[in-house]
């Protein structure tokens, strides 16, 4: 399982675990977890394709999450996803 930091916009060094990844109508989507036996979070790449790195965002819309926590639910079978 890859492990993978992320800087919060505080400036933080953020670690989590990538349990699976998608890509959905052109957007990538990590299902990560801070540690192995933590509850699951959805992010989003929001970069652009020119950018040289991905910029990846906690997925907070109701309508968006719900249906990328049903992806990722089809993916794997026993993941509690943040929501």
């Amino acid at each position: 399982m890859d492990k993978i930091k992320f800087v919060t916009d505080e400036g933080e060094t953020v670690e989590f675990y990538v349990e699976e990844q998608t890509r959905v109508n052109g957007t990538d989507y990590l299902l990560v977890t801070d540690s192995m036996d933590d509850e699951a979070y959805i992010l989003k790449d929001s970069s652009e394709e020119t950018d040289p790195e991905a910029d990846y965002v906690m997925v907070e819309d109701d309508v968006e999450l719900e249906a990328m926590s049903k992806v990722f639910s089809q993916m794997m079978d026993d993941v509690d996803i943040e929501m």
